[in-house]
């Protein structure tokens, strides 16, 4: 009897497996497989936020009152109050990226990242030689801070659920807490089925 039921178990298994396909695809091609937040919309977000920001006043001020120096930001907290999980690293990561590549300001390294350089900084002091040990007290410190906020809103009626996602940003002046730049970007999408469940 054990036999019989391994052996249907078995053949289970092989009859699933027999069902799936993997294809590989561009990491840019967009993939809604559900209403939740996905790489696509991290990266939209991203390229379309930042890039509002950097087309704003507050760069040409921040020259003006500077003679010309490029700003620094360090991207702060994103906080995710939606209901779903959201890989804010990544998304922290596309912001960065967005920022680093516009050549328009300088982008220094988050607090956990600046712990580990530090670390490393020490450890050079110890054993590296003394032309190539890097010194300590050298560090950049960021004008702007950058933070924000991810939230959704369901909506859900027969056959149908709407879910918003809305990404809040703003960019803050670290010296006078001035918020020189906030902006939001919503989206929305709509899931049809035959009888809705969550």
């Amino acid at each position: 009897m054990k036999k019989a039921v391994a052996a249907l178990v078995c053949l289970l298994m092989l009859a699933c497996a027999a069902g799936k396909k993997v294809t590989r695809v561009d990491a840019t091609t967009t993939t809604d497989f559900s209403e939740g937040w996905n790489d696509t919309d991290s990266r939209g977000v991203a390229q379309t936020m930042i890039q509002d920001c950097l087309n704003r006043p507050w760069i040409g001020r921040h020259s003006a009152e500077t003679a010309g120096k490029t700003p620094v930001v360090i991207v702060g907290p994103i906080r995710n109050k939606s209901m779903q999980h959201i890989a804010i690293d990544t998304f922290v990561k596309d912001i960065e990226r967005e920022f680093i590549n516009s050549n328009l300001v300088r982008v220094v390294a988050s607090q956990e990242e600046r712990g580990e350089v530090r670390g490393e900084r020490d450890d050079q002091a110890h054993w590296a030689s003394e032309e190539t040990a890097k010194r300590m007290g050298r560090e950049r410190g960021a004008d702007y801070m950058l933070s924000g906020v991810i939230s959704q809103i369901d909506d859900v009626g027969s056959g149908e659920k709407a879910v918003f996602f809305q990404t809040d940003l703003t960019l803050i002046s670290i010296e006078t807490n001035e918020k020189v730049w906030s902006e939001s970007h919503k989206i929305k999408k709509v899931v049809t089925r035959g009888r809705y469940r969550p």
